[in-house]
């Protein structure tokens, strides 16, 4: 981590504190805070919202094995666990699946909490009988992840390693006109009209970038696309600037570096110790599918992305010490999400691809010690398996109503009407769809509306895919 010995021994000090506390607390009642991690469109919103209903709601969870066995007498939201913490809006989220016009809830716009405590039997020895267990949910926007790796970069190693993108193929379309501005202003005096000049172009590039449907994995800082009551503040007028050797005290690049590390140590430094270094587990959600889309070289931006955020991560088997002095996470599930958008004869394949892309991350969580899955996921299903004919041959296909405006070939539809769509199947070597990409109209992958829920059927989970296995893992041993 950048910065002096006694500035991380101190923010290290911070976070036994923290974890000292939340220890205390687990001794009265046993708490699990949960992560929802994951880029942007990954779907975290839906994954929280689903969850939540789907404990309290009941219902056949078979691969949840303390619901399975009746064990869970019922779950239920309890009131808001950090007071400084927005609520996650759950009733508003769920309202928008099952409203009239039945459409995705927003995406995270900020960081957002959810307390829900389970009430169990349990069947484990000296515990046998009547449990309870706190689940905290945590939910943050996907742009912040991409601070993480900024606690291990100075400004100059962040400025090399950000321009460098800044001139990559896909993304010097959307960075030209800033790259020339840094380039000119990199031996200037400080001033703050040219600071505030550069950092505008920066931000603009990186919202163009954000839009771009070929650039899978944005850029740091991420507040910079979501810059809320910090807007104009100093911590947020910086950009990259060509630098080399020490700094000069009095130019551009010192105001530039000065305030990246008001950025660093007022933003991500208690975005960190407040929220993230204090989670048990960790889901990642992926959308594999929308990387696949985009080509290799998206595939390609997704895994470099993914192994620099998840190397934030604290990982570790659960132990006395890791409970009271140095918090870890000791479970970390990968999933790819909209695995609805498949027919589940690819499921495998897809799970294949994604244990590939994160491989390396995945070696380095194991080897801490930490318990990893990857799984095929869909936390809310908005289609169906079907059967489509091509003469003699039948492909398996799915079947949904695509939102309005999706296209496939000259067909453009119209939100209201289902339609029957084979996706194409994902190739059997899970390198082939990393290294090659797919042949241009070999896959088929559009977005659909969630699905209809009967009145009668409100009270019952919502459809999905394996929302049960991720359960079963993140929570199932928390339930003895």
């Amino acid at each position: 981590m950048a910065g002096g010995f006694f500035d991380d021994l101190a923010f290290e000090a911070g976070l036994a504190a923290r974890a000292i506390g939340d220890a205390a607390g687990n001794l009265i009642e046993p708490k699990i805070r949960l992560g929802v991690t994951g880029l942007s469109r990954a779907g975290k919103t839906v994954f929280i919202t689903a969850l939540v209903h789907a404990l309290t709601a009941g219902g056949r969870f078979p691969v949840l094995t303390a619901m399975a066995e009746g064990r869970v007498a019922g779950a239920e939201l309890a009131p808001q666990p950090d007071d400084q913490v927005p609520r996650f809006a759950y009733e508003a989220h769920l309202d928008a699946f099952l409203g009239a016009d039945r459409h995705w809830p927003h995406s995270t716009r900020a960081i957002a909490e959810l307390r829900l405590v389970i009430d169990y039997e349990s069947k484990s020895g000296w515990r046998r009988g009547p449990k309870r267990l706190t689940l905290d949910l945590v939910d943050y926007p996907g742009e912040w992840l991409l601070d993480l790796p900024l606690l291990k970069q100075d400004y100059a190693t962040w400025s090399r390693h950000t321009l460098a993108a800044c001139r990559t193929p896909q993304r010097l379309k959307h960075a030209t006109a800033f790259l020339q501005a840094a380039e000119a202003g990199a031996a200037g005096k400080a001033d703050e009209i040219e600071a505030q000049r550069i950092a505008e172009l920066f931000r603009q590039s990186l919202v163009a970038m954000r839009d771009d449907p070929t650039i899978i994995a944005r850029l740091a800082p991420g507040h910079f696309l979501m810059q809320g009551e910090r807007e104009g503040a100093p911590a947020l007028t910086f950009a990259p600037l060509p630098v080399s050797g020490e700094i000069k005290s009095g130019t551009l690049a010192a105001m530039m570096a000065r305030r990246y590390d008001a950025y660093r140590d007022h933003v991500v430094k208690p975005f960190f110790r407040d929220h993230f270094a204090r989670l048990d587990r960790q889901i990642v959600l992926v959308d594999v599918l929308y990387a696949l889309n985009a080509g290799p070289d998206a595939v390609a931006d997704l895994r470099i992305a993914l192994d620099d955020i998840l190397g934030a991560f604290r990982t570790g088997a659960d132990s006395f010490w890791t409970d009271w002095f140095r918090p870890k996470i000791d479970r970390v599930l990968f999933a790819a999400t909209k695995a609805d958008h498949l027919n589940s004869v690819s499921h495998d394949r897809l799970e294949a691809i994604l244990r590939l892309i994160v491989e390396r991350s995945m070696r380095r969580i194991g080897d801490s010690g930490a318990r990893i899955d990857v799984i095929a996921l869909a936390s809310v299903r908005a289609t169906r398996e079907a059967d489509v004919r091509d003469g003699s041959t039948v492909l398996p296909a799915i079947a949904g109503v695509p939102l309005k405006g999706e296209v496939i070939g000259d067909v453009v539809f119209d939100g209201i009407r289902e339609a029957v769509i084979f996706p194409g199947d994902l190739p059997a070597k899970p390198e082939l769809a990393i290294d090659s990409g797919f042949p241009k109209g070999s896959m088929q992958f559009v977005r659909f509306r969630p699905p209809l829920i009967e009145a009668q059927d409100r009270g019952f989970p919502l459809p999905h895919i394996r929302l049960d296995r991720a359960l079963e893992f993140l929570i199932g041993d928390q339930l003895p």
